[in-house]
C-alpha cells in the first residue's frame, strides 16, 4: 500500500519504501521551487536508526510540475517498479494536472534516480480523470480501466494503448518470471463461443490466454486485490501460485487455477496484499484494508497472526538492514504532526519489534480465540523442532570431544610405546569411512609396517558405448562408483584388431575425462575434469552407486579407419594405480585394463541423435551429450556488466535463440541449427548478478555468429573476454603469430638493406652531378647528358640485382632463420593437433 489517504491527496504525503528507506512525496508549493511556479513535487527519504528508535532524514529534493499560477497538481499513486531499460527497481510516482478549461487532464510519471533526481518518464493526456484502481507495474507501466476498457502506457508503448478486450471487471498483475509478464484478466462476452470464460491478455506480446490458469472464473468479479507468488511456463501452459483477497472477506490461495486453502479475514474492503519474508521463521501475508485496518496471516498455515487498526499505510522492506524483511505500519496522527513518521511499528512477529508513539490512543485488535490457539500450536511445534535440533548438535559436540580425547590418548601411548586399545566405531555412534578385514584388524601395528603393500582393486566397468558424431568415432567408458582411481592420469586408447600375422596398432585418439557428480538420478549433471583434478579417497554408499561415476571418452577420425578396413577396435583404459601402504611417499604405478571391443557398423551412420528430443532422460541421451562435448571445440567467455544485471541471459538464450534445456543435464542448452551444421551447446554459469561465464561448444563460425547476436542484446558497457580455449585453438594462434613474425622480419630486413643502398647511390649520384658545364659549350653539354643517362641505366640495373653489405646480410639471414625455425616448430605442433583431432 503506497497511499496514505484518498482524501485531499494533494495536501498529504504519499509514501513508499525503497532499499530499506522510506520516501515521502508531497505536492505543494515548495521553497526550492521558483516563485513564479505555482506547484511543485517535493520528496524526502528517511532511514531508521535503531539507537534513536526514529526515522532520520537522508535526502530531499523538488521538481516543478506546473509553471502556471492556476495550475493545480495532484498525486494519483506511487509505487516501486522495475525499470526494464536500467534493470533496477526505482520509485515511480504518477501526478495529474487539470487544464484551465477543465476539459482534459495531463498525466506525468516520474521516477526517482540513484542521483536523487526526479526524472520524467511518461507524459500523456486524457479527456477524463482516472477513477478507481490505478496500477504502476514493471516497465514502468501504468494500467487503469475506463468504461469497460483496459488501457495502459509505458516508455516503450509510445502512447496510450487499449487492450482489445471489453470486460466490465478486470484484474491486473505481473508474473514473477524472467523479464516479467504483465497481464490483465477479465470476463469474456456471454455470446462468445470460441473463447474461455476467463480471458487473459499479455501486454508485452499481445497474446490472449486462458485466464482460468491464474484465477478461476467465479473469482474474477469478487477479487479485490491479488499477488502472483510463483510462476513457471511449461510447454504451452502456465503453472502459478496466487494469493487473492475477495469481497467475501476471504483470503484464498490458488495453485494452477484451483483453490488450495482459504482464510476468513476479520475486515472488509481489502486494498493491497504484500508478503514479508522473515527468513527461517517463514513468510507472512500483510493485507491492508481501506478503513485503516491491517491483518497479518502466516503463509504456511494461512492463519491470522495479528491485526491492527487506525493504520494509514503499510510497507514491507528490510528497514533494519539485517537481511530479512519486516513490515512497517504508519499510524494516523490525531492532530497536526510536525514531523512525519512519528507513530510507527516495525515488526516481523518473530522477535523484532520497534515502535514509537503508540499508546492507549492506538487500539490493537486481537485475533479471535481460535486463531490464537492455532498460532500457539504452531509456535509450540517450532519450539519443539528447534529443541530437537539443539539436542542433536549437543550430542555431536559430545562425540567430537570424546573422539579428540581418545586421539590424544592414542598418540600419547604410541609415543610411550605402550599397547593401544581402540573402541569400535559403532560404540561411538560413528560410521567408518573404510572397512578393514577382521584378520587385518587383529594384526599389530609392527606387522603392518613390514607387510608388502597390496595393490588396490581394478576399476569396474559399468558400460562401454560408441557414437559416430560428425566425422569422428567417439568411444566412451563409464566406470562404477566403486572404482576409486584418481582422475589424474586416466585416459582411453583404441587398438586395431590384429590380423593373422600383424600386431595390434595404436590408433591416434584424443581422450577426455568427464565427471558425473553425486546427485539424484532424475537430474544428473556433467562436468569436465582437468588432468590436475583430485578426488577424496572414500567409498560411496551403495544407494549412490549410479550417481557418482567417471566417464572417459576417446575420439578419432572415422575416415582412416574405414579406408584401412578396420571395423573393430579394442578399448584400453590407462590409469594411475597407487599402492595401499602406510609408508609415505609411495609412487603410483601405471596400469592398463582391456575394456572390450567396439564394432563400427554402417547403420551407426544413419542413426539420428537422441539429443533431438532433449526432454528424454535416458543413458543414451547422456552418451550423445558426452560425444558432443568430446568432439566440439570449446570456448569459455567471461561476461562482466558493471552497470546492468545479467539475470535474464539464460531466458534470452532459450527464448530468442531457440536453445532447449537438456533434461539429463539441465545446465546445458542445446540447439540443432537447420542444414548440415553441427549442433551447438551452451552452458551459462552466473557468478553474481553482474558477472558470469559462458561455455560454448560449437564450430568457430557458429561461435562468432552467436557472439555477434549476443553483443547486440547486451548493454554497451558489458565486457566480454575469453577465459580459455582448446589446445588446437591455442596451437593455431601460436602458428599464426609465428608466421606473422616471420613476414615482418623479412620485410624489415629487406627494407633496411635496400634503404641503405639507395642512400649510398643518392650520395654517389649527387657527387657525379656536381660538375655543371658552363653555358655555351655544346659538346660539353652533350657529354654531361650522356654521362647522366649512363648513370641512370647503371642505377636501374643495380636496383634489379642490388649489391648489399655482407655483414648486414649475414645478420639479417641469421635473425630470419631463427624466426623461421620458430614458425616451423609451431607448424609441426599445429599439424600434430590436426592429426589427433
Amino acid at each position: 500500500m503506497e497511499k496514505l489517504s484518498s482524501e485531499d491527496s494533494h495536501r498529504k504525503a504519499h509514501s513508499l519504501s525503497h532499499g530499506g528507506k522510506m520516501v515521502l512525496f508531497t505536492c505543494k508549493r515548495d521553497p526550492a521551487v521558483d516563485r513564479s511556479e505555482r506547484s511543485g513535487l517535493t520528496f524526502r527519504s528517511f532511514y531508521f536508526e535503531r539507537d534513536g528508535n526514529a526515522f532520520l532524514k537522508a535526502t530531499e529534493g523538488a521538481a516543478s510540475i506546473s509553471r502556471k499560477l492556476s495550475g493545480h497538481v495532484d498525486i494519483v499513486t506511487c509505487k516501486c517498479a522495475v525499470d526494464v531499460q536500467k534493470r533496477v527497481k526505482t520509485p515511480s510516482i504518477l501526478v495529474t494536472k487539470k487544464s484551465e478549461k477543465g476539459v482534459s487532464f495531463q498525466y506525468s510519471l516520474l521516477t526517482l534516480s540513484s542521483s536523487h533526481q526526479l526524472e520524467p518518464r511518461i507524459e500523456f493526456k486524457l479527456p477524463y480523470q482516472m477513477k478507481g484502481k490505478v496500477c504502476i507495474l514493471q516497465g514502468p507501466t501504468v494500467l487503469w480501466s475506463h468504461h469497460n476498457s483496459v488501457l495502459y502506457t509505458s516508455p516503450l508503448a509510445e502512447g496510450v494503448r487499449k487492450i482489445p478486450i471489453q470486460t466490465p471487471r478486470c484484474v491486473f498483475g505481473e508474473l514473477p518470471i524472467h523479464k516479467g509478464q504483465l497481464f490483465a484478466l477479465g470476463l469474456s462476452e456471454p455470446l462468445s463461443i470460441n473463447r474461455p470464460p476467463t480471458l487473459g491478455y499479455f501486454l508485452e506480446d499481445g497474446q490472449v490466454f486462458d485466464g482460468s490458469l491464474i484465477l478461476p472464473h467465479p473469482y474474477i468479479c469478487i477479487t479485490q486485490c491479488m499477488q502472483v507468488l510463483t510462476a513457471e511456463r511449461v510447454d504451452d501452459g502456465l503453472r502459478c501460485a496466487v494469493i487473492a483477497a475477495t469481497s467475501k472477506q476471504q483470503l484464498v490461495l490458488f495453485e494452477n487455477g484451483m483453490v488450495k486453502d482459504t482464510c476468513e479475514l476479520p475486515f472488509e474492503q481489502a486494498e493491497d496484499i504484500q508478503m514479508v519474508d522473515t527468513g527461517r521463521n517463514g513468510c507472512l501475508f500483510v493485507v491492508f484494508f481501506k478503513p485503516g485496518h491491517v491483518c497479518a496471516v502466516w503463509k504456511e498455515t494461512l492463519q491470522i497472526a495479528s491485526c491492527w487498526s487506525d493504520v494509514s499505510s503499510a510497507h514491507v522492506d528490510d528497514f533494519l538492514g539485517c537481511g530479512t524483511e519486516q513490515m512497517l505500519l504508519l499510524f494516523r496522527n490525531q492532530g497536526l504532526a510536525r514531523e512525519p513518521l512519528e507513530k510507527f511499528l516495525i515488526t516481523d512477529l518473530c522477535g523484532i519489534s520497534y515502535s514509537c508513539g503508540q499508546g492507549s490512543e492506538v487500539p490493537k485488535t486481537s485475533p479471535p480465540q481460535e486463531n490464537s490457539l492455532l498460532t500457539l500450536q504452531a509456535l509450540e511445534s517450532r519450539l519443539q523442532s528447534g529443541l530437537i535440533v539443539l539436542q542433536e548438535l549437543e550430542r555431536e559436540v559430545r562425540v567430537k570431544d570424546r573422539v579428540l580425547q581418545q586421539s590424544i590418548q592414542v598418540l600419547t601411548e604410541m609415543l610411550s610405546g605402550s599397547e593401544t586399545v581402540l573402541s569400535q566405531p559403532e560404540q561411538e555412534g560413528l560410521v567408518a569411512l573404510w572397512d578393514d578385514d577382521e584378520e587385518f584388524s587383529d594384526e599389530t601395528l609392527d606387522d603392518k609396517m613390514y607387510e608388502t603393500p597390496a595393490l588396490s582393486s581394478k576399476p569396474k566397468i559399468d558400460k562401454l558405448w560408441h557414437r559416430i558424431t560428425k566425422d569422428q568415432l567417439v568411444v566412451g567408458l563409464i566406470l562404477t562408483a566403486e572404482s576409486s582411481i584418481p582422475v589424474s592420469g586416466v585416459s582411453l586408447s583404441l587398438l586395431t584388431e590384429p590380423g593373422q600375422s600383424s600386431k595390434p596398432a595404436v590408433i591416434q585418439t584424443q581422450s577426455q575425462v568427464f565427471w558425473l557428480p553425486a546427485c539424484s538420478p532424475s537430474t544428473p549433471t556433467l562436468s569436465s575434469s582437468s588432468p590436475a583434478a583430485k578426488r577424496s579417497k572414500q567409498h560411496i554408499a551403495s544407494n549412490d552407486l549410479k550417481a557418482c561415476r567417471l566417464a572417459v571418452t576417446a575420439a578419432t577420425k572415422l575416415a582412416p579407419l574405414l579406408t584401412s578396413g578396420c571395423v573393430k577396435c579394442r578399448a584400453m583404459l590407462h590409469y594411475m594405480e597407487k599402492a595401499e601402504t602406510p609408508f609415505p611417499g609411495s609412487t603410483p604405478t601405471t596400469a592398463a585394463l582391456h575394456c572390450g571391443e567396439v564394432s563400427v557398423d554402417i547403420r551407426d551412420l544413419c542413426q539420428n541423435p537422441l539429443l533431438q528430443t532433449p526432454h528424454i532422460k535416458t543413458d543414451e541421451v547422456r552418451e550423445d551429450l558426452l560425444s558432443l562435448l568430446t568432439v566440439l571445440d570449446h570456448w569459455v567467455l567471461h561476461i562482466d556488466s558493471p552497470d546492468y544485471s545479467l539475470g535474464d541471459i539464460d531466458d534470452w538464450i532459450q527464448r530468442s535463440q531457440g536453445f532447449k534445456k537438456i533434461e539429463v543435464s539441465p545446465e546445458y542448452l542445446l540447439l540443432f541449427p537447420p542444414g548440415p551444421s553441427a549442433p551447438m551447446l551452451l552452458r551459462w554459469q552466473q557468478i553474481n548478478a553482474f558477472q558470469g561465464n559462458l561455455s560454448i561448444h560449437s564450430s568457430q563460425l557458429q561461435m562468432l555468429q552467436f557472439l555477434d547476436s549476443m553483443l547486440t542484446y547486451l548493454p554497451d558497457s558489458c565486457f566480454v573476454q575469453p577465459v580459455k580455449c582448446t589446445r588446437s585453438q591455442s596451437t593455431a594462434q601460436e602458428f599464426a603469430s609465428a608466421l606473422e613474425k616471420e613476414v615482418l622480419s623479412l620485410r624489415e630486413g629487406l627494407s633496411s638493406l635496400l634503404c641503405g643502398k639507395d642512400e649510398e647511390e643518392r650520395n654517389t649520384g649527387c657527387t657525379g652531378q656536381g660538375e655543371v658545364p658552363k653555358p655555351g659549350f655544346t659538346e660539353e653539354l652533350i657529354r654531361c647528358t650522356r654521362e647522366v643517362w649512363q648513370q641512370n641505366v647503371e642505377r636501374s640495373r643495380a636496383r634489379l640485382s642490388p649489391l648489399v653489405d655482407v655483414g648486414k646480410y649475414r645478420e639479417i639471414i641469421q635473425s630470419i632463420s631463427k624466426v623461421k625455425m620458430d614458425a616451423d616448430l609451431a607448424a609441426v605442433r599445429q599439424t600434430q593437433m590436426t592429426l589427433i583431432s
